[in-house]
């Protein structure tokens, strides 16, 4: 497919016991190329912020789509990830010839779609795709931690850290908690006395 617009796809946060799910979807013009595209979770925090600066001025075209705590309570981590892909392929303001999704799974949408098992340190669209999720949910979770700073946000980024479940149980379970995570329910269901 010479010449054709290939989006990638990929989202950030689906272990985390909080905040949203987030998924971005990257349309690259190879005209102006980004030296550097790797796996988010390959690189500093300092190089995503970089390579995110040069993602959002030279892509053809970028969005980025959530699915909120509620959704993923209501719908389980897995539905919502997709949701916020649909979302994040849907606010393109350009339509791609193929999206290309990180992992096993791919979103239902009415374009040709293929998932790519180690997409994300194989195809710069989705490597790009998944350096702009994580900038975006980790500011998401600095912003967190500035309000509710007791919680430890901006070092764990939500994930389940033994001083992260210890915060929960100590300060109790705040609104943008996920519930129907089985570390969140537990401390629900056996609140500390």
């Amino acid at each position: 497919m010479a010449g054709a617009k290939i989006c990638g796809v990929d989202e950030v946060g689906r272990g985390p016991l909080c905040g949203p799910v987030v998924a971005a979807a990257v349309i690259l013009d190879p005209a102006y190329p980004i030296e550097g595209l790797a796996d988010s979770k390959k690189l500093t925090a300092r190089s995503r912020e970089r390579l995110a600066g040069l993602i959002r001025q030279r892509a053809l075209a970028w969005s980025v789509g959530e699915a909120t705590v509620e959704e993923i309570d209501c719908l389980n981590i897995l539905q919502a990830s997709m949701l916020a892909m649909q979302r994040a392929i849907a606010a393109l303001s350009v339509t791609p010839d193929e999206v290309r999704v990180d992992g096993n799974r791919c979103p239902v949408i009415p374009l040709p779609v293929r998932a790519i098992v180690g997409g994300d340190a194989l195809e710069p669209a989705i490597s790009a795709a998944s350096i702009l999720a994580k900038t975006v949910r980790d500011a998401q979770m600095i912003e967190l931690d500035r309000l509710y700073p007791q919680f430890g946000l901006a070092r764990h980024k939500g994930y389940p850290t033994a001083a992260h479940l210890e915060a929960i149980r100590r300060y109790g379970v705040a609104d943008f908690y996920r519930k129907s995570f089985a570390p969140v329910r537990h401390i629900l269901v056996n609140p500390p006395s």
